[in-house]
């Protein structure tokens, strides 16, 4: 009988080759989700499906105490992953085990599990955090407003870190419930749906939900002092509106635009099809910005929106992106035409409707207004580059790109386009090659040289949109060679007032410039 002598190196060896020869596949997540525009949004490695919200924050010292539980599935073998948060987080579990993690860069939390997680096994992931919001500068930039009565989160590209952990990037989209504590007397307005309120020992508690997937951007927190209206559409959805009780000489002219919520919608089902969400409604705080943000089912407004009265124009805009950014999002930020030339073009259909103005008037006036040298037609709306991604090219360029497809199509294709797109894509996220791929598929023609036109040449396009009627070289030449329009329609006014929608930067001359990083 011969016995195997077993030396511990050979012990060591054997176990090896017990472990699963897949354990060698459990590789961190990315710590970006590969958006060229801004690398370190997102992360990689995992999809959210549901993110659970419960807060506490003390308006006197902005401090915000949080538990976020995040319910994800790993798309590949995790041994660690990222989430994107700006304050501190205190306690991370993992499948209800403590994890190790620890901040690293500008807003990344690296989260090592106790055990891998295996790909396509949903996971758990609880976060415990605090901080104070107006204190994070990421950089040099805040999405967070404090206001003499609370603070507000509305924001773009970001606005998550500032008040949440989470996969913050429009590509992966998830249900939300945020569960807010705040001193009685003070609201705490959300996304979607009032599911309940409760109050106990001098905290009043909003429970919200939002039931359709939302990208994290989009996702809003408002804490003050609001007067709230409450309403009903004709086909049930609760509609709510909020306004700062200290709006001052805006007040009037912000609820006289905001109150006209639930008819803006109406009017834009019959363009874009059913309107995709749970609840309506919009917010107006007390803050210095002049921007407003197509936050889903609930837009943000600055009070400048409305300093030169009513501007029913910049609702139209905001509830145009539910349809257009807000269900149908972008896969990634040079996308941004997707979003803002619709929404724009949603402004000039609205000039049509009030007879003030069409929208090849309005793409005329835009055409002719900038001569060949502005450098406004450098800017390629197809993919403006992170510095001008809300530039006003993205907007009006954007916008005269549509009316040049309109007057292809005809009118009938081309509202059967724009109704069929957010019905096709509801929910999810598209790129500018799938909206042109979609309309060539639709309409049975060849498009691509009318979008490389109107969206990605750097110069500007040889002739203005013009309608099929004038199409004929005589004609097309007569207009070309025409003077400009001797004033601008109507609407234009309205319109031009909301250059600034989405310029988040608050610095400097907005005549032509969006967010930056400034």
């Amino acid at each position: 009988m011969h016995r195997r002598l077993i030396v511990p190196g050979a012990i060591a060896a054997s176990l090896l080759l017990a472990i699963p020869a897949s354990a060698a596949d459990f590789v961190p997540g990315a710590p970006g989700i590969g958006d060229p525009y801004y690398p370190a949004s997102g992360n990689g490695g995992y999809d959210v499906t549901h993110y659970d919200l419960r807060l506490k924050y003390q308006p006197s010292t902005d401090l915000l105490e949080g538990t976020a539980t995040i319910l994800a599935t790993p798309t590949q073998n995790l041994s660690r992953f990222n989430l994107d948060l700006g304050l501190k987080a205190l306690d991370v579990r993992v499948n209800g085990r403590k994890a190790a993690f620890k901040a690293t860069g500008a807003q990344e939390l690296e989260v090592t599990p106790a055990v891998p997680l295996p790909k396509d096994r949903p996971v758990s992931v609880v976060v415990r955090y605090s901080g104070k919001p107006s204190e994070v500068k990421i950089d040099g930039w805040t999405a967070w407003h404090r206001t003499p009565d609370g603070g507000v989160a509305a924001q773009q590209p970001e606005s998550a870190v500032w008040w949440f952990p989470s996969n913050d990037h429009p590509l992966d989209k998830a249900t939300f419930d945020v569960s807010v504590a705040v001193p009685d007397g003070t609201q705490a307005i959300s996304n979607g749906v009032l599911q309940s309120q409760s109050s106990r020992l001098g905290w009043t508690r909003y429970n919200w939900r939002s039931d359709k997937p939302q990208a994290t951007y989009l996702a809003t927190l408002a804490v003050g002092r609001f007067d709230v209206t409450t309403d009903t559409t004709a086909n049930g959805l609760p509609v709510v509106n909020a306004y700062s009780k200290d709006l001052g000489a805006n007040a009037g002219a912000a609820r006289a635009s905001i109150e006209r919520t639930v008819e803006v919608a109406e009017w834009l089902e019959e363009i874009f099809g059913p309107y995709p969400f749970n609840a309506l409604g919009g917010y107006v705080p007390n803050v210095r910005s002049g921007y407003a943000l197509e936050t889903q089912t609930r837009p943000f407004y600055s009070p400048r929106q409305f300093a030169n009265g009513s501007n029913v124009s910049v609702v139209v805009h905001e509830l145009a992106h539910q349809w257009y950014g807000d269900s149908v999002s972008v896969k990634g930020w040079k996308d941004i035409w997707i979003n803002e030339g619709f929404a724009r073009y949603s402004q000039w259909l609205w000039s049509e409707r009030e007879g003030e103005g069409t929208a090849q008037e309005l793409a005329d006036w835009v055409y002719a207004s900038r001569p060949a040298g502005d450098p406004f037609w450098t800017v390629k709306p197809g993919d403006p580059g992170p510095e001008n991604q809300f530039h006003l090219a993205v907007y009006d360029r954007g916008a005269l790109a549509l009316q040049a497809l309109r007057n292809e199509l005809g009118d009938e294709d081309f509202f059967r386009l724009l109704k069929g797109w957010p019905t096709e894509r509801a929910h999810g996220n598209a790129d500018v090659a799938d909206f042109v791929s979609y309309a060539e598929r639709e309409s049975g023609k060849e498009l691509d040289a009318l979008f490389d036109t109107w969206l990605y040449q750097p110069s500007k396009p040889a002739t203005a949109p013009v309608p099929a009627a004038e199409r004929s070289g005589a004609s097309a030449s007569a207009r070309t060679a025409a003077p400009a329009p001797a004033a601008p329609p109507k609407s234009w006014a309205k319109i031009a007032a909301t250059n600034t929608v989405h310029d988040h930067s608050d610095h400097g001359d907005h005549s032509d410039h969006g967010h930056g990083h400034d």
